[in-house]
């Protein structure tokens, strides 16, 4: 039986030491998570401490099967969504007949460097909405629809929040980069 398979069944028979070794070797990465999807700090360190008391409450659910990082990824995921909806900023979405012009210019990003602070930083202050959407869509790889149902939302509002995304990232990525142009 590897570590982490020890540390889950532990875990799973309710042992501190084990949820505490659970908490120290996965935050770290879980935080990140929070992060992105968090509209700060603090909102992201409360997203982490739901997940992690959904995570050790629920471990027996887990059932073996498949990565156990990737199940809590989902149930952190899970949580920032809920925490979403309960803090009521889904509520300013808007539907993508609203958006007058939707289409992007041609960016190239391979020529530019950006250091994983300044794209964090960039992601991060997104409006909540258009962040939610955006994390889901083109770093967790879910479909419009599916976003859409995780959170009570039109397709065509996903579509639309993800390509507004799209847009203020491309144009503070450009900012970004004519800043660095004039040092």
């Amino acid at each position: 039986m590897d570590n982490e398979a020890l540390i889950i069944a532990q875990c799973k028979a309710n042992n501190p030491n084990a949820q505490r070794s659970l908490y120290e070797a996965y935050s770290p990465v879980m935080f990140g998570l929070c992060l992105r999807y968090a509209s700060d700090y603090t909102e992201a360190e409360d997203v982490l401490q739901e997940a992690f008391v959904k995570i050790l409450t629920k471990i027996d659910k887990y059932s073996g099967l498949g990565s156990f990082e990737g199940w809590m990824k989902r149930v952190v995921i899970n949580t920032a969504i809920t925490h979403f909806h309960q803090s009521g900023k889904h509520k300013h979405h808007f539907d993508i007949t609203e958006v007058q012009d939707s289409s992007l210019a041609p960016f190239e990003f391979e020529d530019l460097e950006f250091t994983a602070e300044e794209m964090m930083g960039v992601v991060t202050s997104l409006p909540d909405g258009y962040r939610m959407v955006f994390n889901l869509y083109a770093i967790e790889g879910y479909k419009h629809k599916e976003i859409a149902e995780m959170l009570g939302i039109d397709v065509s509002t996903s579509k639309s929040q993800y390509s507004r995304a799209r847009k203020i990232i491309q144009q503070r990525l450009e900012e970004l980069q004519k800043d660095s142009l004039k040092r």
